[in-house]
């Protein structure tokens, strides 16, 4: 099929007011996760940490994890909870829930989603409209081309909601077989592309999409994760390897057509 246009977006991380618009003259919107905004680092007045402890406690939580003093950050988060009048799942998923609300009802239709490493899967169908699909370690076809999604994270020391090993991810990836464009939320394990340029920190991607890049050649590898990259596109043999963009601050997409 000729003349398709998909417009790709990542790290949405509360942006509704730009989602509403990022299918716009595209066939199809693709979302590759991170729908949740749990804490801004650029402003620790917004997410769902400084609602529920405030901005000063926000601050501090940035300045240790930045220094990666995650052993401390971790303490004081448990400080937090335990203070907390209603118990840490109740609490999150509340915030998480009002989020994903706003969030889902500005999904056009059609829209293909994965999720994010801070996503909470569990939730997802409660809001997920009837256009909306929803896929992890699945194929679909669109516009006569297949597209594999693979959700999710590898685990850190951030310990973020969704984050699965690398035994588990794998298998995702290994399902997908052969695809022309291969969707995930975070990059495969090139330095280039997972160094981020402002936090100066490698964020983790994953040798089992670098494998599969090189084993099955899809034309493009798409992803987001890693909000400033050093390299924001690469080409891996036949595959070119395209980070599409920090929505949450930019507010466009990223647009393939063929």
């Amino acid at each position: 099929m000729a003349g398709m246009r998909v417009n790709v977006v990542s790290d949405v991380h509360g942006n509704a007011k730009d989602l509403a618009t990022a299918g716009d003259g595209a066939d199809a919107l693709i979302c590759l996760g991170d729908l949740v905004l749990f804490l801004d680092y650029a402003d620790h007045s917004r997410g769902i940490f400084p609602e529920l402890f405030g901005v000063a406690n926000a601050d501090l939580i940035v300045e240790l994890r930045t220094a990666r003093r995650f052993d401390e950050a971790r303490d004081l988060a448990r400080r937090l909870w335990a203070e907390l009048e209603v118990d840490r799942e109740t609490a999150v998923a509340s915030a998480v829930r009002r989020q994903y609300a706003e969030m889902f009802a500005a999904f056009p239709a059609p829209t293909y989603a994965t999720y994010g490493n801070v996503d909470i899967p569990t939730l997802w169908p409660e809001f997920a409209l009837p256009g909306t699909t929803v896929l992890d370690g699945e194929r679909v076809e669109i516009g006569g081309r297949v597209f594999g999604f693979v959700g999710g994270g590898l685990r850190t020391p951030m310990r973020t909601p969704y984050e699965i090993s690398d035994e588990e991810y794998a298998a995702k990836v290994e399902a997908l077989g052969e695809v022309d464009v291969l969707c995930s939320h975070i990059p495969p394990d090139v330095p280039d592309l997972a160094y981020d340029t402002v936090a100066r920190r490698f964020e983790r991607g994953s040798r089992a999409l670098l494998d599969a890049i090189r084993r099955t050649r899809p034309r493009y590898a798409l992803f987001g994760h890693v909000h400033q990259p050093l390299a924001r596109r690469m080409r891996i043999g036949a595959t070119e390897c395209v980070n599409v963009g920090h929505f949450a601050s930019t507010g466009k997409p990223w647009t393939l057509s063929w």
